[in-house]
């Protein structure tokens, strides 16, 4: 089994913040025969007792560590097929949503993912943690996925409730139990009525910064008190601590520069969620996810 696996990866350019990391042990998904492969993975995993994570794009990763004592998998399963007459789209978990959605609306007169047009990340990482934006959620459209459970060693159909979707969560995000191979979504399904009417391209291209960023960094509290509206009023906005700084632009979005360390992104995110609480007794809680050594 050791063979199949590399060691002491560097993986910085895995997330989007790109500060210094190495992983111990290292495997890419890129074909079904990597998939039937899982099983003798995880026994290799619970042989040597050792954690491990699975990653995509990386554009919703922070990575608390210099280097990760466990095994990282590394998504790379990609294609897709949309079904004019059915309105059926399938698509491997590594596949860009946001090309998705630009393909759709270019070549099959399909707009109704207009709104995930620059959503940085992939599929699987869309359905993991229920992405949304500008009123559009990941599982409005869903209807299931193909997954490896990785507890029986079988790949299986989720079916939407099975999903067990809330606000930027799933059952791949809580239980970990699922590797999502495929997800199928119905995009005859209108959305009635979107919680903004902003234009989501515009927005992207003029109100969202360029960089090291994941993007908003905290979830929103509620429509009132919006976390970039909460970290500005807090007088945070352009604060910095080391490398790691909140933008000019757009105060929930957490930046890294080039000497940035996953400590100073630790810090300044510990830092603002002290202010927000002690002004509004508000926890801020984040969006994106933060993976630590156990």
């Amino acid at each position: 089994m050791i063979d199949t696996l590399r060691e002491n990866v560097d993986i910085s350019e895995l997330s989007n913040f790109k500060t210094r990391a190495i992983t111990r042990y290292f495997f890419e998904i890129s074909c079904q025969n990597d998939v039937n492969k899982l099983g003798d993975i995880f026994d290799f995993i619970k042989e040597k007792n050792i954690d491990h994570l699975f990653i995509g794009g990386g554009t919703n990763l922070l990575f608390a560590f210099e280097k990760f004592n466990g095994l990282i998998i590394k998504n790379s399963l990609r294609g897709w097929d949309y079904n004019k007459e059915t309105q059926i789209l399938e698509s491997y978990s590594s596949s860009v949503i946001s090309n998705i959605a630009q393909e759709l609306e270019d070549h099959h007169e399909q707009n109704l993912w207009h709104r995930f047009i620059g959503l940085p990340g992939s599929i699987g990482g869309a359905v993991f943690g229920n992405a949304g934006c500008f009123g559009l959620e990941i599982e409005n459209n869903f209807i299931n996925a193909e997954v490896f459970d990785l507890e029986n060693g079988i790949i299986k159909l989720l079916s939407k409730n099975e999903m067990d979707f809330s606000y930027r969560n799933s059952i791949l995000k809580t239980t970990g139990q699922y590797f999502l191979i495929k997800a199928y979504f119905d995009l005859s399904k209108k959305v009635e009525k979107y919680a903004s009417n902003v234009d989501n391209i515009y927005f992207r291209e003029h109100k969202q910064p360029k960089g090291n960023t994941c993007g908003s960094f905290f979830k929103n509290p509620s429509r009132e008190y919006t976390a970039g509206r909460l970290i500005e009023e807090s007088g945070l906005k352009g604060y910095k601590i080391g490398g790691a700084f909140f933008s000019e632009l757009h105060a929930n979005f957490l930046m890294s520069d080039d000497t940035a360390s996953y400590k100073d992104l630790l810090s300044l995110i510990e830092y603002a969620q002290k202010i927000v609480k002690d002004k509004y007794n508000i926890i801020l809680e984040p969006e994106v996810r933060i993976i630590r050594n156990k």
